[in-house]
């Protein structure tokens, strides 16, 4: 195999795009939670070193379900089930990538990153990753994990657990659930022969992915109204928040009601767009 292909196949396996989301996620957080911007060597340390602990997390999560990967179109050709990368390699990369994510941190960041990192590493591999064939309530466990780098973020703002920062957890939290019903509704299929115990596996009418999918957008909508209500944003953000909230709890309640592969995939396309443009309108409705 040339070089080449084996750095695409590295790449393929710390899943650039979700890792980027992560990252993004995190720096909005850092920029909206604190009194002042945090300095940008600060952010950036946090940022590089959150970024190695993730990329061996998610090579690590590709390495345990190597097997149910191998076994679902969409996730066939990754580089362990096309025989890419051998499960050797991807553990040694995984190994090496958290460890230098963790003494990073531990030399340039703060104490709080550290263990907040090393805790959302163990929840996603040790816990949400072996649940999946185990319980449909590995969902929200692995919404925990995915909700924790807002907390890193305004860990890097030394603001964490304030009102803010939380709000910001609770908002990426419930973003995940309508998020993850509609991918789950969407390949329940393939879930089902790689015996991936999701909503839609469980229960393969969709009724109650329809139902935490509602849930979701629904607790979101109210969790982004927070700021507002407690004055840490002006109501022009309260009415962008409404506006976005109220368009994504209309598509999880028809899903809802009219299960298919078409609103499904409007639930998941409106998600995409609702969780980013809720972020920067808070970064400017608080520092502009």
């Amino acid at each position: 195999m040339n070089q080449a292909l084996r750095i695409t196949h590295y790449w393929q396996l710390i899943r650039p795009g979700l890792l980027v989301t992560i990252l993004f996620s995190m720096a909005m957080a850092a920029f909206t939670t604190g009194q002042d911007v945090p300095p940008w060597p600060r952010l950036a340390h946090s940022l590089a070193g959150t970024a190695m602990l993730i990329a061996g997390a998610l090579a690590m999560n590709q390495r345990l379900e190597r097997r149910s990967d191998a076994t679902m179109a969409r996730t066939a050709e990754r580089p362990l089930p096309s025989r890419g990368l051998t499960p050797r390699e991807v553990t040694t990369f995984s190994v090496l990538s958290s460890a230098m994510g963790v003494v990073y941190l531990l030399l340039l960041a703060t104490w709080t990153v550290v263990w907040m990192a090393a805790m959302s590493w163990a929840i996603y591999v040790l816990i949400y990753t072996p649940l999946k064939r185990v319980t449909v309530w590995h969902t929200p466990v692995g919404a925990v994990a995915g909700a924790i780098p807002m907390l890193l973020g305004a860990a890097t703002a030394e603001a964490v657990l304030t009102p803010l920062s939380l709000v910001l957890f609770g908002a990426v939290f419930f973003w995940q659930l309508p998020h993850t019903m509609a991918i789950a509704w969407i390949y329940r299929r393939q879930y089902q022969v790689g015996t991936v115990k999701v909503a839609t596996v469980v229960e393969p009418s969709g009724r109650l992915a329809g139902w935490w999918a509602a849930f979701g957008a629904g607790c979101l909508l109210l969790v982004s109204l927070v700021p507002p209500m407690l004055s840490l944003a002006g109501w022009g953000f309260g009415g962008v928040a409404l506006l976005l909230g109220a368009a994504h709890l209309a598509v999880a309640a028809r899903f809802l009601r009219r299960r298919d592969d078409a609103t499904a995939r409007t639930l998941w396309r409106v998600s995409l767009l609702h969780l980013p443009a809720l972020l920067l309108a808070l970064v400017i409705a608080v520092r502009c």
